[in-house]
């Protein structure tokens, strides 16, 4: 009788020790792909993983990892915005933004990837880019970029997914009819062990002066606002748990920007986990795919209708 170990054995060991060890650039196009509904094409890049979404015109979500020492800037920032040459259709064009009153909002953002020249020319793709309202971008969006960045430092290496909400009816810009999105989402994890955590943050495309943990919500409220599956690979105990947490304390919340709008993890220590009491808008969706304008005080962020 042969010793040797089956091959369909060996698939799942392999699997097995790829979710146990950190991830790389290549991991991410391997292994923690996110799933989506509409089937876009996936493409790679140097530094990021995107699904583009045609209908739209821009990536239903953007995948990748920031480590510490990718958090340092080494090359300038290019401003040159261009054609994503991936993109086999065709994506959107500088004469779509333009005298829109919108701008070209990164979606993975420059700064996370300063670490190479390619890299950072990449991060001006089309692919890359989304409508979006100027106090939001250079605003709450871009101190949640900031804050981002911090935790990378402060944990190491995280895996981080970003977009925009292309749920329902947009009205859209420029010839090639490029959705302005309503909502953009972060969905970020820390997979070092032993602690293992993920939190999500869905905002609204408007400039705001709320502290970002306002925003704050569970994997799976961004997953049901989505429809997108961010970890399809992973054991499905530790993505339950992992999905449901709302623990804002497992969070550092001083970003190293002077112009960070957040709390100090002092402030925020007396807090409850899921912050049960505090009031914000439900995070489901409506029949029309618009955002639910109900507000509640539930630590699961959804009105009764959504539950």
């Amino acid at each position: 009788m042969s010793n040797r170990m089956p091959k369909a054995i060996w698939i799942n060991l392999f699997i097995f020790i790829s979710c146990s060890l950190s991830l790389s650039a290549q991991g991410i196009r391997n292994f923690e792909i996110p799933k989506t509904q509409s089937h876009g094409a996936v493409i790679s890049h140097a530094a990021y993983t995107l699904e583009y979404n045609e209908t739209h015109e821009q990536a239903s979500w953007v995948a990748y990892i920031l480590t510490k020492e990718k958090t340092t800037r080494v090359a300038e920032r290019t401003n040159k915005f261009l054609s994503d040459p991936m993109v086999k259709t065709g994506s959107a064009e500088n004469e779509d933004y333009s005298k829109s009153g919108y701008d070209r909002g990164h979606l993975a953002p420059a700064a996370d990837m300063g670490w190479s020249a390619k890299t950072m020319a990449e991060s001006f793709y089309f692919s890359n880019m989304s409508p979006q309202v100027p106090g939001f971008n250079r605003g709450i969006w871009k101190r949640t970029e900031e804050l981002v960045r911090t935790w990378a430092n402060a944990y190491d290496s995280l895996y981080i997914v970003t977009g925009p909400v292309l749920n329902g009816n947009l009205p859209a810009i420029g010839a090639n009819k490029v959705s302005i999105p309503n909502y953009y989402y972060k969905v970020i994890l820390d997979y070092k062990r032993p602690e293992v955590k993920a939190i999500g943050i869905i905002m609204r495309n408007a400039a705001s002066s709320e502290p970002i943990q306002h925003f704050v919500v569970s994997v799976d409220s961004v997953e049901h606002l989505t429809g997108i599956d961010f970890f399809p690979l992973l054991n499905d105990v530790e993505e339950s748990k992992l999905e449901k947490q709302t623990c804002i304390p497992c969070w550092q919340w001083e970003s190293n920007s002077s112009n960070s709008n957040s709390v100090s993890p002092k402030k925020e220590s007396g807090k409850s986990e899921n912050r049960a009491g505090d009031t914000m808008q439900c995070t489901g969706t409506t029949k029309s795919g618009n955002r639910c304008k109900r507000m509640t005080k539930d630590a699961d962020h959804r009105c009764y209708q959504h539950k």
